[in-house]
């Protein structure tokens, strides 16, 4: 329900279960989300008409799109619709990733670079087999329900109510227990995502360990049976070619691996698993994922093993597709255990994006190499590593979770949500052939060589790669946890900053053509995965961001910001004359000479369904701490001229901010004239927020009272005035507390907004308003609407939602940064691993 309490929370752990972590997401597998909530596709009668010229171009542009065989990098006509099935993704970042349901379907798969497909593929699954006395006596599949009426051998319907899952990313657990046997079976899933790491956490693999517990009298024999097929579950798994080949790696570990291509790139999948005393290891080298599974199901019936045929399959036929197994078997006597390990990797060395104008290797390959053979190595890698991994996990996790004075579901919060840097259509690359002998910059070059390239989509259903002003939230978690991947972006941008591209590009708002890029401008986003990212930026043509007001400003707080967190003097070197250059093309937007910028009469910024007239709270927020970072910047690399010009702009700026915005309560969303100008914004103060969390506290740009009074009033009308404050920040709302309709965008919550507005409330001192409207996005997304590991841009009291899988819901960690920089005590008081 909407309005349920944080103390009500159903998937926050209440009980202590052995084996799984006392934090995180669980539920019974039985559960279902009974909300019937859908993307949103209609706008009030009072929003259309500004709509429908963009409405008339972007449908001439998508069916463009198609004609010429690309999907529209956002598709309005076709968003994807709710699946609340959704649990902790699987594989390293960059490298592909394959989603998981919490009922242990594999689904939503991303093989080819930012492009997603969202099947459920019946027959990667595990199996149980129980043997007594040398005869089968039960065996089921353990993963999902059956969706197809193939594969009719084998036995679905697992007692959903006997079986528990939990999620604490990169991290998940499935316990089933099978009473009449009384055995007990925990499935721990682990990826290799670990905080300033830069080499394991690129690698495409996960391990999935089976902890067998047999709790009668009675020995078993157990054999846990992990089966995969070719493709993604689309109509391109039945186009050929495919074939399965057995293998050995080193050690203990066998299994076969399944050959294929994807838009023409080989990848190799490899389900394998880890042989060793009283456990035997039997694969299946081929079987028809169409037919009856009569080669997986009958083998483990009859034999409790597979025939373990060694070689390589014919390649399939077009039509068909192809699967193989690999399976462990073993002794689990009365009252013991035995622990069955098993891996999935995939190597896909070399990748290119749809135009084919680069090629570039995923980061792995600088250990395991691009020739595509490396199936056995990282399986081998992944068997012998994962308990390593877990520990850097335990210890990276350990100071937050063990924190007894932040709430339990916060902590299921911030780690889950940090699914989408890997599971955001990332990519972390080197071009093949580098397309420049270097910048000249030694410190831009040396870093970008040694990290690689990073990119990540705004959202699953808005492909565009690091939008910039989306980015702007979610960056907390990069460089809080991977800083060389926010720096190694940030050059990236600086580089493109510069860069211009006079392609005639058509707006879909306004119907006018302009230049894809201006030269010395922040981009809105590095490209289409289905074009060329960073050689072709700016995908998004719905407004030409060239004019929007936010972009320039969010560049200069994010190097201030990251400058601030890394010391990187280099790094602020380098972007030091970018900046400068970005601040005198800002300042022309000042139209009064009263040195605050003014917004155009659109919406020109990345509220762009929100139009803005003259001076703002948001954008002219923004511009006063951009100002002030800037100045900040001059100081400390000793540009004394630019230090006292710009100082004098600054003083000019907040004056008229506070005579033009200020209203005695809080910020006016602008200074029109217009009847909603005296809006309530959720976000009014985003500058603020950036400028403390970068260590300035400065009252004379934004006077501490007139922060506390704004958030007061943004707490009690956007916050409190909906759900009993159960459901985050609404982005606006009139003085009397009802929804600003003025758009589709205004009546929005946005998980982002949301998070970074509780950020600032602890900077602030106010925790507890801080946690409560946080929540919302946890309540909502987590529990309420089902949308967990899918936390869309948007959600709205209709129980509507928009873009589903978003980067901006990331800025939890900002929520983080606030906790762990203004209230380190809370930190030091943590509960010890044994009192947790």
């Amino acid at each position: 329900m909407a309005n349920r309490n944080p103390e009500h929370s159903f998937s926050t752990p209440k009980e202590v279960i052995s084996g799984l972590p006392n934090f995180g997401w669980r539920v019974k597998l039985d559960y279902e989300c009974k909300e019937n909530c859908k993307p949103f596709q209609t706008p009030r009668l009072s929003q259309i008409p500004s709509l429908v010229g963009l409405g008339l171009r972007y449908t001439v542009h998508t069916l463009k799109c198609y004609k010429n065989g690309r999907r529209p990098h956002m598709d309005f006509t076709n968003p994807v619709p709710h699946k609340p099935m959704y649990g902790c993704p699987i594989g390293g970042i960059g490298s592909g990733s394959i989603g998981r349901g919490y009922r242990g379907e594999f689904c939503r798969f991303q093989m080819v670079p930012g492009m997603y497909e969202y099947h459920t593929v019946q027959a990667d699954a595990f199996l149980v087999t129980i043997i007594k006395e040398g005869k089968t006596v039960y065996q089921k599949v353990l993963t999902g329900r059956r969706v197809h009426k193939n594969l009719k051998l084998w036995e679905w319907g697992f007692p959903l109510g006997q079986a528990t899952y939990q999620a604490l990313y990169p991290r998940a657990w499935t316990v089933y227990t099978i009473p009449e046997f009384n055995l007990r079976l925990t499935c721990r899933q682990v990826s290799p995502i670990i905080a300033q790491d830069y080499k394991d956490s690129s690698f495409p693999m996960t391990a999935f360990v089976w902890d067998v517990e047999n709790e009668g009298n009675d020995d078993l024999e157990v054999a846990i049976t992990f089966s995969f097929k070719n493709g993604v579950g689309s109509k391109k798994d039945y186009q050929g070619g495919c074939y399965t080949e057995s293998f050995k790696g080193d050690g203990s570990v066998s299994g076969v691996m399944i050959h294929q291509k994807f838009h023409d790139m080989t990848c190799t999948y490899a389900v394998s698993a880890a042989e060793k005393e009283g456990v035997t290891a039997s694969h299946c080298l081929n079987f028809d994922p169409q037919g009856t599974g009569a080669e997986v199901w009958s083998e483990l019936q009859s034999h409790g093993k597979l025939s373990s045929k060694h070689g390589k399959s014919d390649p399939t036929a077009r039509g068909k597709d192809i699967g193989a197994a690999v399976s462990l078997r073993a002794v689990c006597k009365a009252g013991a255990s035995q622990l069955l390990e098993f891996s999935l990797t995939w190597d896909m060395p070399l990748i290119h994006f749809r135009s084919k104008e680069v090629q570039y290797t995923r980061r792995y390959t600088r250990w395991f190499g691009h020739q595509g053979n490396a199936s056995p190595k990282l399986a081998t890698y992944c068997l012998l590593n994962y308990t390593v991994w877990e520990d850097s996990i335990e210890r990276w996790q350990a100071p937050t979770l063990n924190c007894s004075e932040i709430p339990d579901w916060y902590k299921s919060l911030l780690f889950n949500e940090l699914y989408y840097v890997s599971d955001g259509g990332t990519v972390w690359l080197d071009p093949v052939e580098p397309a420049d002998e270097g910048s000249g910059d030694t410190a831009m070059d040396a870093l970008i060589k040694e990290y690689g390239k990073f990119a990540y989509l705004e959202g699953h259903e808005y492909r565009m790669y690091n939008t910039y002003d989306v980015h702007f939230y979610a960056s907390f978690a990069l460089i809080m946890l991977w800083p060389k991947l926010q720096l190694s972006l940030q050059y990236d941008l600086s580089k493109a900053v510069i860069a211009e591209n006079k392609e005639q590009f058509r707006f879909c708002m306004g119907g006018h053509v302009g230049h894809r890029k201006v030269l010395n401008t922040v981009p809105h986003d590095i490209g289409d995965p289905e074009d060329e990212p960073w050689k072709r930026v700016n995908a998004y043509n719905i407004h030409p961001t060239v004019d929007w007001k936010d972009l320039n400003l969010k560049f200069i707080l994010q190097v201030y910001r990251d400058y601030h967190a890394t010391g990187d003097r280099a790094f602020l070197e380098h972007m030091y004359p970018i900046m400068r250059v970005l601040v005198e093309r800002s300042l022309a937007w000042d139209k009064d000479n009263d040195g605050l910028i003014e917004n155009g009469g659109f919406a020109d910024q990345t509220f762009d369904a929100w139009i803005v007239y003259g001076a703002s709270a948001y954008c002219g927020g923004l511009w006063l701490c951009s100002l002030r970072m800037f100045v900040e910047a001059a100081k400390i690399l000793g540009q004394s001229e630019d230090e006292t010009k710009y100082t004098k702009i600054l003083n000019k700026a907040k004056e008229s901010y506070e005579i033009k915005l200020w209203n005695g309560k809080y910020y006016n969303y602008d200074c029109s004239s217009h009847g909603t100008h005296d809006s309530v914004m959720a976000d009014q103060l985003a500058g603020n927020w950036y400028m403390k969390a970068a260590g300035i506290i400065d009252e004379t740009v934004f006077p501490s009272n007139h922060v506390r009074s704004a958030l007061e009033t943004v707490f009690k009308n956007n916050v409190m005035g909906f759900a009993d404050g159960n459901m985050g920040a609404i982005n606006g709302t009139r003085p009397n507390g009802k929804k600003d309709i003025t758009s589709c965008q205004s009546e929005e919550f946005w998980t982002g907004v949301t998070s970074s507005l509780a950020a600032q409330m602890i900077q602030e001192n106010m925790l507890d308003e801080g946690f409560k409207t946080v929540w919302g996005n946890y309540n909502v997304c987590w529990e309420w609407l089902g949308l967990m590991f899918q936390s869309p841009e948007a959600y709205m009291t209709s129980k509507h939602f928009r873009s589903l899988g978003y980067m901006r819901a990331l800025a939890v960690w900002a929520v983080q940064w606030a906790l762990e920089k203004y209230h380190p005590k809370l930190f030091t008081a943590s509960k010890s691993p044994e009192e947790s």
